[in-house]
């Protein structure tokens, strides 16, 4: 089975995420934001290939992709792969400037 490796910052969105959705879309709804992500990261390490490359420039981003969090189609996974599966760098909202909070520029 591969591996799914969560960074940091991809752990403090996660629970930032679950918050925010407990207190306005209802606790049932975040458990099931938790579970589908989960389900989204090991879909991901198994087929790592399925998100879209997003062709960075900057050197420690290289290789990075997107993909949604199955069902919450406006939260992004943003990850990279290696051989044994896939670290999960950063889970954001499509609306968030997500390209800031990865570190780079608009």
């Amino acid at each position: 089975m591969p591996i799914v490796y969560q960074r940091e910052a991809a752990r403090r969105d996660l629970v930032e995420q679950f918050v925010y959705l407990a207190e306005q879309a209802g606790l049932d709804t975040a458990e099931r934001f938790l579970a589908n992500a989960e389900a989204s990261f090991n879909d991901l390490a198994r087929q790592p290939m399925i998100g879209a490359l997003l062709g960075l420039r900057h050197p420690t981003l290289t290789g990075m992709r997107k993909w949604h969090v199955k069902d919450f189609e406006n939260h992004l996974i943003f990850y990279t792969s290696h051989p044994n599966g896939v670290s999960i760098v950063r889970v954001l909202h499509a609306a968030r400037d997500w390209w800031s909070l990865l570190g780079l520029e608009s």
